[in-house]
């Protein structure tokens, strides 16, 4: 069956329909990674999104049932060059098209994708639509679609919930998080408490933690209510913070910082980013389309510590007064290279630390 993948300044591509047959609105994005399709679909910073892979084929390993990043895929749609015809992989459950079915997205195959991303690239991110038909009005209608709700009151937990263990207390704040950041604290032997993004400072301080993690999420950092930054601000003078993604951005916010929209995003599992303090490069995953403001960290108390090698821009930050630092990019690199893992281990530093000063005291 036909499938168009129509974009909001009027460009057509037509295609083959997969998955569901629905139609959907969201911006389109593009990730660059070579492998990883099912944790990109199953990670919740992609709520609302149009999802397209750059890589030439996708499927050709499956479905399995260890590699989700959350219990739903909150993507709006896929757009793909090529399926795999043959699926093989001694893990796989299902099929890639069986699984866009069972979360009931909407795809297409048979695009050049690679056109595609250059032509976001050069005009920017934009809104797109997967429908059947190309019909009159359709272009105006991508051009005023508005979701009716914010992507991280869709993606966090809206109740607290624990992952026990008996070393340090974390409480994780959830904004949309990876099941791979609850992963990385696990082998830490983390004694876990998930909270809903809208937790208050008084919440997540009753849970007596010895440090908060912010997590990534969707959306825009200024959509976000001001009582989660009063949260952070308070929070950040009482134990360790590390935020990620989401949580990083939140945490610029909350110390004076601005955030901005990036043009097209940085979503891929080969983005070199910096230490500046010590000059090593590792190689990261993101996914994000917005990015802390370079020229705004200067009036806070905050210090860059990361930046990005291809624009420069913001990866890392760490407070001046607190023992409290954020990261763009994801350490826990589900899917994606194992070079930043180490952020987690300098978290429990952090924490050991404290715990040390306070049995001081």
């Amino acid at each position: 069956m036909k499938r168009y993948l129509v974009l909001e300044d009027g460009t057509v591509y037509p295609g083959t329909a997969i998955g569901a047959n629905q139609e959907r609105i969201g911006e389109l994005v593009f990730n660059t990674g070579m492998s990883g399709y099912q944790e990109s679909l199953t990670d919740q910073s992609y709520n609302g999104e149009i999802l397209m892979f750059t890589y030439p084929l996708i499927g050709n390993y499956g479905i399995n049932r260890d590699d989700w990043e959350s219990i739903r895929s909150s993507c709006a749609g896929v757009v793909v060059h090529e399926v795999a015809r043959r699926a093989s992989h001694w893990q796989m459950k299902m099929t890639f098209e069986e699984f866009l079915i069972q979360q009931e997205l909407p795809g297409i195959s048979g695009i050049d994708t690679r056109v595609v991303t250059r032509h976001i690239r050069e005009h920017g991110a934009m809104k797109a639509a997967l429908v059947n038909e190309v019909r009159d009005g359709l272009v105006e209608q991508i051009q005023q679609f508005k979701s009716n709700a914010h992507p991280i009151e869709q993606s966090a937990t809206p109740r607290p919930y624990p992952n026990p263990a008996t070393g340090r207390k974390v409480v994780v704040v959830d904004f949309g998080l990876k099941y791979s950041i609850l992963r990385e604290l696990a082998r830490r032997n983390c004694n876990v408490m998930v909270l809903p993004y809208d937790a208050d400072a008084q919440t997540v301080l009753a849970n007596n933690p010895d440090g908060v993690l912010l997590s990534n999420g969707p959306g825009d950092p200024e959509a976000v209510p001001d009582g989660v930054l009063q949260m952070i601000r308070t929070v950040e003078k009482q134990v360790p913070v590390f935020g990620i993604c989401m949580g990083h951005q939140l945490f610029a916010r909350a110390n004076g910082a601005r955030t901005m929209k990036l043009k097209f995003g940085h979503r891929g599992f080969n983005h070199p980013v910096r230490n500046l303090a010590t000059g090593r490069i590792d190689l990261t995953s993101q996914n994000h389309g917005y990015a802390v403001d370079r020229a705004s960290v200067a009036a806070t108390d905050l210090t860059i510590t990361h930046e990005e090698i291809n624009d420069e821009s913001v990866e890392g930050l760490r407070h001046e007064k607190y023992p409290a630092f954020s990261v763009q990019f994801h350490p826990d690199a589900a899917p994606g290279p194992h070079d930043a893992v180490g952020l987690f281990d300098q978290f429990m530093r952090l924490i050991d630390q404290r715990k040390k000063i306070m049995e001081v005291r």
